[in-house]
């Protein structure tokens, strides 16, 4: 395997017939974990420097297909990934594909915060030293620590330990060293499940600040978060045999008024789930 990923770099996106752009794609995904088969036959679409939730039941392979953006589940031994995830032109999942590099330039966010062993200052800096940045990492730390709405609660202790934070502050250094990397895309996983209400708010913000930059794909079970944060939203069910598909996926406004599917108005409404 080569050491760098046989990508084209952004200058040259993947466009579709229609000249709408996209920042990934699944085609006909499926997942495997064992015999299990987790999901069935993902085509979706990720628009470029938008918000996208993916929602649905427990259960239904949210967290699953989000892992599969950046070969996460590879990490799991019974996981088993069939169909193509494209981005920039390329399947992330051919042979020549670094799975680092894929994970550097597409980052993610877990529901658990998992800072490092480090200082705070290192949390944020470390990736980015790893990856040869030479730029002033000093004004690099400050600058992801104001992103993700932390700087005035650490600037004065940036040399403790991640750990001395509390779950909630733990969960915010986490996004700042997802940005302090630069990826395309940021991944998260329920990110703000362990916030406090303000501080989810602040979060919120934050990942509205994002999409200027960056594409943002994040899994949630709160139906208000995901009307208030999101451009897009997929959301998943289960079928007969408990294997999660994707049951409708539009623009947040559309789906939420005036969903297609029965399914998806009996869930968004608490029906169901």
């Amino acid at each position: 395997m080569p050491d760098i990923l046989t990508l084209p770099r952004p200058s040259a996106p993947s466009i579709s017939a229609n000249g709408e752009r996209y920042a990934i794609t699944a085609e006909n995904l499926n997942v495997y974990y064992g015999a299990f088969q987790a999901v069935r036959d993902i085509n979706l679409k990720i628009e470029r420097q938008k918000i996208t939730a993916l929602i649905g039941p427990s259960g239904c392979g949210k967290s699953t297909v989000l892992r599969s953006f950046n070969r996460m589940n590879d990490l799991i031994p019974v996981a088993r990934t069939e169909g193509r995830v494209m981005f920039h032109g390329k399947n992330i999942y051919d042979a020549d594909v670094d799975p680092v590099e894929v994970r550097r330039r597409v980052g993610m966010v877990f529901q658990k915060p998992n800072p490092f062993p480090k200082s705070i200052y290192e949390n944020v800096a470390w990736g980015a030293r790893i990856n040869g940045y030479r730029g002033d990492l000093d004004a690099l730390v400050e600058q992801s620590l104001r992103q993700a709405a932390l700087w005035d609660e650490v600037k004065d202790k940036l040399h403790q330990s991640g750990y001395s934070l509390s779950g909630g502050q733990q969960q915010r250094l986490c996004i700042a060293r997802a940005i302090a990397v630069q990826p395309e895309i940021i991944l998260m996983d329920e990110p703000a499940s362990a916030l406090d209400p303000i501080a989810t708010l602040r979060i919120e913000e934050l990942m509205r600040e994002l999409r200027k930059e960056y594409t943002i794909i994040v899994v949630t079970h709160n139906m208000q978060q995901a009307a208030r944060v999101s451009d897009y939203t997929a959301f998943f069910t289960v079928d007969e045999h408990r294997t999660g598909y994707l049951a409708e996926y539009g623009p947040t406004t559309e789906l939420f008024t005036n969903p297609r599917q029965k399914i998806t108005e009996d869930y968004i409404t608490g029906r169901f789930g």
